[in-house]
């Protein structure tokens, strides 16, 4: 309810309307003392702004891409119908397909996790029980719910406590939009070319090098399909922050903890000169203990490493 109202305050004519909480079904059903009606009255007409997904025949989902399985809230109701207007508004000019990908992506980061939660769709296929740790405490809808009274206490200042869920969802919604479209969107060039480039890198094409750090995970898979990639890749060399380089294994997933090829067991631990005199290349600085990614003071040293680990 906070996401969704907070995103109808985005678009134009609504950014001061007025909100009126209630369960008041005559009043709700009451479409001339009303404009739009969200989480409410067990009606999802879109024409007639009503969006409400608590009625038992609702199965609406994104329906676009693969977002067909997470049943919406009324945040992705809100999101499916003004969600393109609201990138197009507050991030300029953007073309068709940019405005895509950027809709897509804060719905994928964002808004299926609120969708999730609010309808009881767990996010692994497994027994909850069997999960290793909890997850979920420090996300935005158990935020958003600690500003509910505690049941100790009495229900007060309803309205302020949604002012705040406004603001709280619209913050996280303001970073992530502007992340996606300020930082990740610009990096899709820069991850393409590496890819074009990456026989250029290394013979097997399995070796990216960026000419500078971008955030790459996510792009390498789409473009991997969009250009036919027949070898994937399993590393990527880019320089950090400190002037040193990395070799960062590729994850079987965006976000995934499982590599497609980790840096060898033995190297694992090891740091500075104790891994440079077992790999006979100088100037390394260490591999990480699950061997995701390693590190060396120089690009030729960083991918001497990628090199070996790919042929061992």
């Amino acid at each position: 309810e906070a996401c969704s109202t907070r995103a109808l305050r985005l678009l134009p004519g609504l950014d001061s309307a007025p909100i009126k909480r209630t369960r008041d079904q005559p009043y709700i059903d009451d479409a001339s003392s009303l404009k739009i009606v969200v989480d409410v009255g067990a009606t999802y007409e879109p024409a007639a702004f009503r969006f409400d997904h608590h009625q038992r025949s609702f199965a609406e989902t994104l329906g676009e891409r693969d977002f067909s399985k997470t049943k919406l809230s009324s945040a992705g109701l809100v999101y499916k119908h003004f969600g393109r207007d609201i990138v197009r508004l507050l991030c300029g000019d953007l073309s068709p397909e940019d405005v895509d990908r950027v809709y897509f992506k804060i719905y994928e980061s964002f808004v299926e996790e609120v969708d999730a939660i609010d309808n009881g769709v767990h996010p692994f296929d497994c027994d909850p029980t069997q999960i290793k740790y909890r997850y979920g405490s420090t996300g935005l809808s158990a935020r958003v719910g600690r500003l509910n009274p505690d049941w100790n206490e009495p229900a007060s200042d309803e309205d302020a406590r949604f002012a705040r869920a406004m603001a709280l969802a619209g913050e996280e919604f303001d970073a992530t939009l502007h992340h996606y479209a300020k930082s990740w969107l610009p990096a899709r060039t820069i991850v393409r070319a590496m890819l074009e480039s990456r026989f250029d890198a290394h013979p097997s094409g399995e070796i990216g090098i960026l000419p500078q750090f971008a955030p790459w995970k996510s792009h390498v898979y789409e473009l991997e399909k969009e250009l036919a990639v027949d070898k994937t890749l399993k590393y990527v060399v880019y320089e950090d922050a400190s002037g040193s380089f990395r070799v960062q294994a590729v994850p079987v997933a965006e976000a995934s903890f499982e590599s497609r090829r980790p840096l060898p067991e033995p190297w694992r631990g090891v740091r500075n000169t104790e891994l440079s005199a077992m790999l006979g290349i100088p100037d390394c600085v260490f591999v990480h203990a699950s061997g995701f990614i390693g590190g060396n003071r120089t690009k030729e040293g960083a991918m001497k490493m990628a090199e070996m680990a790919l042929e061992l």
